[in-house]
């Protein structure tokens, strides 16, 4: 059975070291961004929501960072995100490698803008 996480702490804990500095350097991207969202657990894994609306979730797995969901509108963004997609909505970022900050930062950025424009 999956483990069930209560809190952010909760999903840190259940993270290897390696793992959870590079969600660490994707949450302080996330921040840089929206500085105010809250960040909570939903679908089991940390999501960070502004007036209750998610924007964009981050999850560590054993070789990857992933977050979620892409961007739908800005093609010169899509084409830049390619080499990083895995299937329809997610963005995979290799552990051992630096992550791309601007690149992230600009994914959160399109993601909060798009969810401004559902509000």
């Amino acid at each position: 059975m999956a483990q069930k996480f209560e809190t952010v702490d909760e999903y840190d804990r259940s993270l290897s070291p390696d793992v959870l500095a590079a969600v660490d350097e994707v949450r302080g991207v996330i921040r840089s961004v929206i500085p105010d969202a809250d960040e909570v657990i939903s679908y089991q894994i940390p999501t960070f929501k502004v007036d209750g609306k998610y924007v964009v979730y981050v999850s560590g797995w054993t070789e990857h960072v992933s977050i979620y969901p892409v961007p739908g509108r800005d093609e010169q963004l899509l084409a830049e995100l390619e080499p990083f997609r895995s299937g329809k909505g997610t963005l995979k970022f290799p552990l051992g490698k630096p992550l791309p900050h601007d690149l992230i930062r600009r994914t959160v950025e399109e993601l909060l803008a798009e969810r401004k424009e559902r509000a």
